[in-house]
């Protein structure tokens, strides 16, 4: 499957979840794109502030990507690669004054042509998890996509919660992390499973549900285009949770290259401080899913 963006099935108490589902990500002061307010995340905490690396004399580091996952990464109009995920990494590059070069790969071979020393660095949706760290080393998430809500209009004021949607139909995609978290934190929900998102949103605008809970990034695009026709808006969250919906998305590198992860972190975190995450954040992400 490519880009899997699975989570860990785990069942953690609902209060531990509230409290870690803000610890878990801040945000900077809301930005604008195309007149509506898009709140900006960021994943770096006071913990994780590094020295600026002496990087002098450094070799050229060689990115590799995939060029099929918008928009985080994919072949821009001069079919060279681009998006999110490759931005960022020519900005950290040019923040650490560092000679970079960035190759599209296919999704399933990126991670054996880093382990095989074809490349240094991956800019890719590949999501951070204990088999992955077994392998590589990883940079802190530079993205995360979190898990919403969405009602139909006429309900749209119920805030969710386990005794509000006690008896109401939420649509989730069978076998998912959506539906394991749904069952554990909303037991009383009445669940309607569905075999995809796009039957999801169906049953969300014609009225066989009440609300969908699903990945928030998708649901954005949904809820702002015509498919969706104004009939369905966002509602409570978002839900972070880590044990169901992963750690995110960071640079990986081998384990024999922290001091490259380091450097990385460091440029991540003073992107954000700058000003210049947001920037790029809002050109691929103009409407907002958090």
């Amino acid at each position: 499957m490519r880009h899997p963006l699975t989570a860990i099935r785990h069942i953690c108490h609902a209060p531990v979840l509230l409290l870690a589902l803000w610890a878990s990500v801040a945000f900077s002061a809301v930005a604008v794109a195309n007149d509506a307010a898009v709140a900006v995340p960021g994943f770096w905490g006071m913990e994780l502030r590094t020295q600026k690396p002496d990087l002098v004399g450094a070799r050229v580091v060689r990115f590799l990507t995939d060029d099929e996952f918008p928009p985080l990464h994919f072949a821009g109009a001069d079919g060279q690669p681009t998006g999110f995920s490759v931005e960022l990494a020519r900005a950290a590059c040019a923040l650490l004054e560092l000679n970079c070069t960035v190759q599209a790969r296919r999704f399933d071979t990126l991670l054996e042509s880093l382990a095989d020393r074809r490349g240094d660095v991956i800019a890719a949706a590949i999501p951070i998890r204990a088999s992955l760290r077994e392998r590589f080393s990883v940079t802190a998430p530079y993205h995360r996509t979190p898990a919403r809500f969405a009602a139909r209009r006429e309900a749209a004021a119920v805030v969710p919660t386990p005794v509000s949607l006690a008896g109401r139909r939420v649509a989730v995609v069978r076998g998912t992390a959506h539906e394991a978290f749904l069952a554990t934190f909303f037991p009383r929900a009445e669940q309607v499973p569905v075999a995809d998102l796009a039957q999801g949103q169906d049953s969300l605008k014609e009225g066989s549900a009440d609300f969908l809970f699903a990945d928030g990034m998708s649901l954005a695009m949904w809820l702002n285009g015509a498919a969706a026709a104004g009939c369905c808006g966002f509602s409570g969250g978002p839900y972070l949770e880590s044990r169901f919906f992963g750690e995110g998305v960071g640079f990986i590198v081998r384990n024999d290259d922290t001091a490259l992860r380091d450097a990385l972190d460091y440029a991540l975190r003073k992107l954000w401080e700058n000003g210049t995450y947001a920037e790029i954040y809002l050109r691929h992400f103009p409407v907002g899913f958090y």
